[in-house]
C-alpha cells in the first residue's frame, strides 16, 4: 500500500505530534538528556504558541501516562465547571444550550496544572527548561501554518467589532497571519517569563518551583487576569453578551488530579482509556462490539468491514449519550460486560440504522436531553438548524462560519517511559484574548446539557463530558503504543480504524507500518447528536476519502448509508509511537492530512 512517509524507527527516543515544531521541541529535550515526560510538557507548549487556533494554556488536556515499569494513569486535565455554573442560571438568561463561545461557555482552566503535575510527578527537567522552547517561539516568532490565518480571517468581524483584545493580537496592522512570514505573542512570552521570575523567588528545589508556578496559574496574576476576563459581558453565539461565571475561588480551588484508566481487552491486546467524563469509553464499546476472534472480522477495507464498524460505533456513540459524564455515575462495567455486548451486537443487521438506540445496561432505562431527543428524531440536526456540514470536528462557531480542531501528542523514550496526550480548548475564537496575558478561556462547559438529572447535566464542580480521548494500547501487560488525533466527536472513530488496521495487519514485535495505518483511507459518521454547538447530528452519515474503493462505497450506499465522498487526504489527524519490550526498537509516524504534522526521533 502507497505511503507518504516512512514509518521512523530507532532506540533513542520517538516524538510525534501535529506540528513539527512541537515534535522537534519535545525531541531536542530528550537530547537533552530529558526524559518522555520532560519531552511532552515542552512540546505540549509550543503547541500553545504554533495551533493557537487549536488549544491553550486555559484549555484542557488529558492523557495516558506510562512509567517504565510502572502502571499506566490517566492524567486528569479536564477543569470543571464553576460554582455558580448552574443549567437553572443558563436556562434564567433564556438560554437552551450553552453558548458555543464567550465566558459562560468556559470551565476551570485545566491545562496548564495538568502539564505542572505531569513534570512534577514524572519529568526530571526545571521549568525554565521545558519553557524555554516556547518562550522562544512566542517572542521570536514562527511561521504560521495556514489554517490560521484562515480561522482569523472567519472570525475578523468579530475580532474588530467586539473581542479587540484579539484584534490587536491576531490582526497587527490589519494584517492576517500568514505564511512564510513570523508570527509572534509577545504577551504569551512576558506571561511566562514573569511565571519563571515567581516561581524561582520563592527558591527551593526543583518540586517547590514547579508547586509555586501552579499558585501563581491558581491564586497569582495569572488567576486575577482570567477571572477579570470572565467578568466582562461578552458578545457569544447566542448573539447576546454575557458575562460568564469562572471566579478567582474556582481557579483556586482546582486541580489537576490522577486516575485509573477504563480498560478493555481484545485478542492480545489491552487498550487503556480515560473514564466516562471523556468519550474514551465508546472505543472501548467498540472494541467489545467485535467478534472475540480477529479471524472473524470481514476482510479488511470491505464493505462489510466498514459497515459494521459504523453500525458498531453508532450504537456504543448512543450509549455515550445516554450513560456517560461526571455529573451522575456511569454504568461503565455494564456497558462492557459480555452479556450487554452480545445483545447490542444482535442490533446490528445488513442495512444501515438511521436512528439513535442507546441501550439499557443492567436494565436502566436511557435518557436523552431534549435537544438530543429532537435531533435524534429529526426535529432538529445541521439541517433543520441551517447549518449543513457544520459540526464536523472540533468545535463549530456557528454565527462566524468558522471551525477548529485539536492538538495531539505522544512520545516515548530509551527507558520505556511512555505518553499519549490530547491537548485542546482554549483557542483563538473561544474566547477574546486576555490582554495581559497572551491567551483566551476555554469554551469545553458547551458539551454539558441544561436538562436536570443526566450524567452529563451542567453542574458546579463537574466536569463536562469531553471528546478529548488519548489512547494507550499494551500487548502481554506491556504498554507497547500510545496514539491519538483531534477530531472532536470523530476522535474515537478515526483511532479505532487506525488501532484495527494496526492489530489485524501486523504483529508489533515484527515492525508494524504505523505510517501505513496512518494513510490508509478513514472515514466517519455523524449519526449521533453532536458535541459541540449547535449539537447538531446528520441520520445514516457516512464520509469517506475519495480514495476508497468505488465497489465499497456503492455497496454501502445500496445498504442505506448517505456516503458523501470527500477530499482524498481529508479523514483522519493520527500520531502514534510504539515501543517493542524485547528489543527496544522504537517506532513512530504522523498524519500528512493538512500539512503540519510530524514525528521526529532516532
Amino acid at each position: 500500500m502507497f505511503t507518504t512517509r516512512p514509518t521512523l524507527q530507532g532506540t533513542f527516543g520517538m516524538a510525534s505530534s501535529t506540528h513539527w515544531l512541537a515534535s522537534s521541541a519535545a525531541t531536542a529535550v530528550l537530547e537533552d538528556g530529558g526524559n518522555a515526560f520532560d519531552a511532552a510538557v515542552a512540546g505540549a507548549f509550543v503547541l500553545h504558541v504554533v495551533e493557537p487556533h487549536l488549544n491553550g494554556p486555559a484549555g484542557e488536556v488529558p492523557a495516558l501516562v506510562a512509567p517504565a515499569g510502572g502502571p499506566v494513569r490517566v492524567l486528569c486535565g479536564q477543569g470543571v465547571a464553576p460554582a455558580a455554573a448552574t443549567a437553572a442560571h443558563y436556562r434564567s438568561l433564556g438560554l437552551t444550550l450553552v453558548p458555543g463561545t464567550g465566558p459562560l461557555a468556559a470551565a476551570v482552566p485545566g491545562a496548564f496544572d495538568a502539564w505542572m503535575l505531569l513534570l512534577r510527578d514524572h519529568g526530571t527537567k526545571h521549568l525554565a527548561d521545558v519553557l524555554q522552547y516556547a518562550i522562544h517561539y512566542a517572542d521570536g516568532g514562527h511561521p504560521p501554518v495556514e489554517r490560521l490565518g484562515e480561522t482569523v480571517a472567519a472570525v475578523r468581524d468579530l475580532f474588530e467589532t467586539e473581542w479587540t483584545s484579539s484584534a490587536e493580537l491576531y490582526l497587527p496592522g490589519g494584517e492576517l497571519p500568514r505564511p512564510g512570514t513570523l508570527f509572534r505573542n509577545p504577551a504569551l512570552a512576558a506571561t511566562w517569563r514573569r511565571l519563571l521570575r515567581e516561581s524561582d523567588a520563592a527558591g527551593g528545589d526543583r518540586t517547590a518551583r514547579i508547586e509555586r508556578a501552579r499558585e501563581v496559574w491558581r491564586t497569582g496574576f495569572i488567576a486575577e487576569a482570567l477571572a477579570g476576563q470572565a467578568a466582562l459581558p461578552t458578545m457569544d453565539t447566542s448573539g447576546e453578551r454575557h458575562p460568564g461565571t469562572l471566579t478567582a475561588a474556582d481557579l483556586a480551588a482546582w486541580s489537576a488530579s490522577w486516575e485509573a484508566p477504563a480498560t478493555h481487552d481484545w485478542a492480545d491486546w489491552t487498550v487503556c482509556k480515560a473514564g466516562a467524563w471523556s468519550q474514551g469509553p465508546a472505543f472501548l464499546q467498540q472494541l467489545a462490539l467485535l467478534p472475540a476472534d480477529p479471524a472473524d472480522l470481514p476482510p479488511y477495507g470491505s464493505a462489510d468491514y466498514v459497515h459494521l464498524l459504523v453500525e458498531n460505533c453508532k450504537l456504543a456513540m448512543a450509549d455515550r449519550e445516554a450513560w456517560y459524564g461526571d455529573a451522575a455515575a456511569t454504568p461503565l462495567a455494564d456497558l462492557l460486560s459480555p452479556e450487554y455486548s452480545a445483545a447490542r451486537r444482535a442490533l446490528v443487521g445488513p442495512s444501515a440504522s438511521h436512528e439513535v438506540r442507546p441501550g439499557s445496561p443492567g436494565g436502566r432505562t436511557p435518557r436523552l436531553a431534549a435537544h438530543a431527543a429532537a435531533v435524534a428524531t429529526g426535529e432538529g440536526g445541521f439541517d433543520a438548524l441551517g447549518l449543513a456540514g457544520a459540526g464536523a470536528g472540533e468545535p463549530t462557531v456557528a454565527r462566524h462560519g468558522t471551525s477548529g480542531d485539536t492538538c495531539h501528542l505522544d512520545v516515548v523514550d530509551r527507558w520505556g517511559n511512555m505518553i499519549a496526550a490530547t491537548p485542546s480548548g482554549g483557542w483563538l475564537h473561544s474566547n477574546p484574548v486576555v490582554p495581559e496575558l497572551g491567551f483566551p478561556l476555554g469554551t469545553r462547559l458547551q458539551m454539558t446539557w441544561l436538562d436536570e438529572g443526566l450524567p452529563n447535566t451542567l453542574t458546579p464542580g463537574r466536569r463536562p463530558r469531553t471528546t478529548l480521548t488519548p489512547s494507550l494500547a499494551l500487548r502481554d501487560g506491556e504498554p507497547v503504543m500510545a496514539f491519538g488525533t483531534p477530531g472532536g466527536d470523530q476522535q474515537d472513530q478515526w483511532q479505532f480504524h487506525f488501532f484495527l488496521a494496526v492489530a489485524l495487519r501486523a504483529p508489533v514485535r515484527g515492525g508494524l507500518d504505523l505510517q501505513g495505518a496512518i494513510d490508509a483511507p478513514n472515514w466517519h459518521n455523524d449519526s449521533f447528536p453532536g458535541s459541540f454547538y449547535p449539537r447538531g447530528m446528520k441520520p445514516g452519515s457516512l464520509t469517506v476519502e475519495s480514495r476508497t474503493d468505488e465497489e465499497t462505497v456503492a455497496e454501502l450506499r445500496r445498504r442505506g448509508h448517505d456516503v458523501t465522498v470527500g477530499d482524498p487526504w481529508s479523514e483522519g489527524r493520527l500520531c502514534a509511537v510504539t515501543r517493542d519490550p524485547e528489543s527496544g526498537l522504537l517506532s513512530a509516524a504522523a498524519n500528512p492530512r493538512g500539512m503540519q504534522g510530524y514525528a521526529t526521533g532516532r
